[in-house]
């Protein structure tokens, strides 16, 4: 990492590589420096030329479509025209136009760009565009980036390579930092210490404010991307002990020392705090941040508001692609094809067997239709509008066991209260089926026959729905890949036999 040196609080020993902390887990560096004074509303490369008499002007000039552009530049080796193209595309754009580059591409911009600034491009692609560049670069280019990014990115992006690249970019990076990436690379992707940086300030609790502010001015340019509200105090232990606030800090006198100046008892998290709990904790507590501490309560990070909010929108991102059928919860179109595919036909060759079964029912019961065509209409009716309520349960569940709310135990609790909302809603549906079958199709006992099957079915698929996810959970299931297609078969079967096995009843009633 840059400005990594050892310093009275530049680092924590409980964990390598600790520096200043900042708001944003980006930073601020060439490219947003840059971009800051670039217009939003259109592209323009800025060149300059010498007129008639000898003057030198300034041109702005109006660049096409960015990735063309990229290209072009990356196939002529033009790294100049790289860096002006980079400099002028608006941040809202930049990861719209480095997905569209292939891969190879996108490697060979990284190798062609200075290391600061292809650490920059790589916070703004996606993990796995982000693995795959990283891969395809020779090691020690690959050790040079990641050493500039922000530590839970060096962490993210180690532990996602293969043992074999991994060891090789570690390898070549300085000790203090490998040893810092590698611990981060441990953690869980969803927990405290897979979501913290390690940039923070502590210092000891014996330490005099006239200590600490030289510290901070002797490493000014190491903290100087970084907006330091508060640092962090030990005891003798080296166990956390209180915050320091920035402002506290430089009001007070020079010879106070810390213990007398810090706020005591601060909150922490463990670094194996689930997201789910890091979520209610933020949602309790009106903090940007949180220290994290180890074991023996050592400060080894902290994890910011924002990064929590954004661990939590990919959690619902990739739990409604698995939901879908998407192996792994995570596609995208720039996937080679035959990813995208594989990925996709993994579920939905499952589907073809479950669907079957469902067929099965409707095979059963070939005489009672052929009796009474009019069956045949409703028979999707039914499917879907129970799969629908079965679907809106599944999501309630998910969202409960997302935020912590529901243990995978409570079986029954949540399993009447479905119940009591599907009776509600069964009735009502089953009420306005059953008059449009009447009016539409008559007689009245086929109105009573679909009503009677959509209100019983709903009770079923929403009673489902609600505890399917819960028993994934106990079998160590992902109940987001498991529960749709499970659902969907079950409130198929059930639809097709309620329909069919009541008209079978009054089958005299319905010629």
């Amino acid at each position: 990492m840059r400005g990594a040196t050892t310093t009275i609080g530049h680092r924590s020993d409980a964990f390598p590589g600790t520096r200043a902390c900042s708001g944003d887990p980006r930073g601020s560096r060439s490219i947003r420096s840059i971009r800051r004074a670039s217009r939003e509303s259109r592209r323009y490369e800025t060149r300059r030329r010498v007129d008639s008499r000898g003057r030198e002007q300034q041109v702005e000039t109006e660049i096409g479509d960015p990735r063309r552009e990229l290209s072009r530049l990356i196939e002529r080796g033009d790294d100049e025209g790289l860096r002006r193209v980079l400099e002028v595309i608006p941040a809202s754009d930049l990861a719209l136009v480095l997905s569209r580059l292939s891969n190879d591409e996108r490697t060979a911009l990284l190798g062609r760009l200075p290391v600061e600034t292809a650490a920059d491009l790589i916070e703004y692609l996606p993990n796995v565009h982000a693995v795959s560049a990283i891969e395809n670069l020779e090691p020690s280019s690959a050790a040079a980036i990641i050493e500039q990014l922000p530590s839970h990115l060096q962490g993210d992006l180690i532990g996602e390579l293969d043992d074999a690249d991994a060891r090789n970019i570690l390898d070549r990076m300085p000790p203090e930092d490998a040893a810092s990436a590698r611990q981060l690379s441990r953690y869980e992707d969803d927990e405290a210490g897979g979501l913290m940086i390690t940039e923070m300030l502590v210092y000891d609790e014996r330490q005099t404010v006239a200590s600490v502010i030289a510290d901070l001015r002797i490493h000014a340019d190491a903290y100087r991307d970084y907006e330091i509200q508060y640092g962090y105090v030990r005891d003798e232990q080296g166990c956390l002990s209180g915050v320091l606030r920035m402002r506290d800090l430089l009001l007070a006198p020079h010879d106070r020392t810390l213990d007398r100046l810090m706020i005591r008892h601060p909150s922490s998290v463990a670094d194996t705090t689930s997201l789910e709990e890091l979520a209610e904790f933020f949602d309790g507590n009106n903090f940007l941040g949180v220290p994290v501490v180890d074991r023996e309560r050592r400060p080894v990070g902290v994890v910011l508001r924002s990064a929590v909010h954004v661990a939590r929108a990919e959690r619902q991102g990739s739990d409604l692609l698995k939901m879908q059928g998407i192996v792994g919860g995570e596609e995208l179109r720039s996937f080679p094809l035959l990813t995208r595919s594989r990925r996709r036909l993994a579920w939905l060759s499952v589907n073809i067997v479950l669907n079957l079964f469902a067929a099965s029912v409707i095979a059963a019961f070939q005489d009672t239709l052929s009796s009474v065509i009019a069956l045949a209409v409703f028979l999707p009716i039914i499917s879907d509008m129970s799969g629908c309520s079965g679907n809106q349960a599944v999501a309630v569940t998910m969202r409960e066991l997302s935020l912590g709310l529901v243990r995978a135990d409570e079986l029954l609790r949540v399993w009447l209260a479905e119940v009591s909302i599907g009776l509600m809603n069964g009735a009502a549906l089953g009420v306005m089926i059953g008059l449009i079958a009447w009016l539409w199709q008559g007689p009245m006992m086929l109105g009573l026959v679909v009503a009677a099957a959509l209100a019983i079915n709903t009770v079923v698929a929403v009673s489902l729905g609600g505890i399917l996810p819960l028993l994934m959970r106990r079998l160590n299931l992902d109940p987001a890949i498991a529960s749709g297609p499970i659902l969907t078969t079950v409130t198929d079967m059930c639809g097709f036999f309620w329909v069919l096995g009541l008209a079978s009843l009054v089958l005299d009633r319905l010629t």
